[in-house]
């Protein structure tokens, strides 16, 4: 496991909570407007925490925070994720995930053992339109759908999420996949935002009010859907 980062404070990743956020490197899919294109291309070469420092921290930090969000790249990657979350539950804080969905039997398996608080499962855009989003030639849709229908089974509290980027996302997009996540409990529009860490530039976001738009149409099919990210 190469842990590439710490946010020692954040109120945004992990909704409700007073939280820190831990950056794992490395990620399976390649979406083009990656945000974190150092831990997808070149995780390897990336500075590295020692989980002696991150344990370090997390122990001075009880009282003040709540909880702990692992994201990436992909976290579900690594194989020794089970034992790294049971270490930080065990200092008492709730643990959220941040995953692309392409791993359902790792969920499974650490739901299953009780170790996960919370799950934002990312929606690249519709299935049609995934290996265009993802950056993958053959995307496993076989294995996100699957992911899907285990988080909207309740086993868990989750979230979906989609980065919504003009040159990437119609409005087909949308009804279909409100017609996918039919009845899902939460689903939030993301503002795609440029940076220089950008996997590949040249991106730009919608308006505003073209947010609205979908999410109009997506609260005709999902209970709670919002956007994040613009004003």
């Amino acid at each position: 496991m190469k842990i590439c980062g710490l946010n020692k404070t954040t109120l945004l990743d992990y909704p409700g909570k007073v939280a820190a956020t831990i950056f794992l490197g490395g990620c399976n899919f390649r979406c083009p407007f990656c945000q974190n294109s150092s831990l997808v291309l070149h995780a390897d070469r990336e500075p590295e925490l020692s989980q002696d420092e991150i344990f370090s921290f997390l122990e001075k930090r009880r009282g003040i925070l709540e909880g702990v969000c692992i994201t990436g790249g992909e976290p579900s990657l690594n194989d020794n994720l089970e034992e790294f979350i049971r270490k930080i539950r065990s200092l008492g804080y709730a643990v959220k995930l941040d995953t692309n969905g392409s791993r359902p039997y790792i969920l499974k398996d650490l739901v299953r053992k009780n170790l996960l608080d919370k799950i934002a499962m990312d929606i690249k855009a519709c299935p049609e339109n995934y290996g265009n989003v993802s950056g993958l030639l053959y995307p496993d849709l076989d294995s996100i759908r699957e992911s899907v229908d285990f988080l909207m089974e309740g086993h868990v509290d989750y979230e979906f999420r989609t980065t919504v980027v003009r040159e990437l996302h119609t409005e087909k997009d949308f009804r279909k996949i409100g017609q996918w996540i039919k009845g899902a409990k939460a689903y939030y529009l993301q503002a795609y935002k440029d940076s220089e860490e950008v996997l590949q530039p040249g991106f730009s976001s919608y308006s505003l009010k073209e947010l609205e738009n979908f999410r109009n149409i997506l609260l005709e099919t999902i209970h709670l859907v919002e956007i994040r990210g613009i004003d």
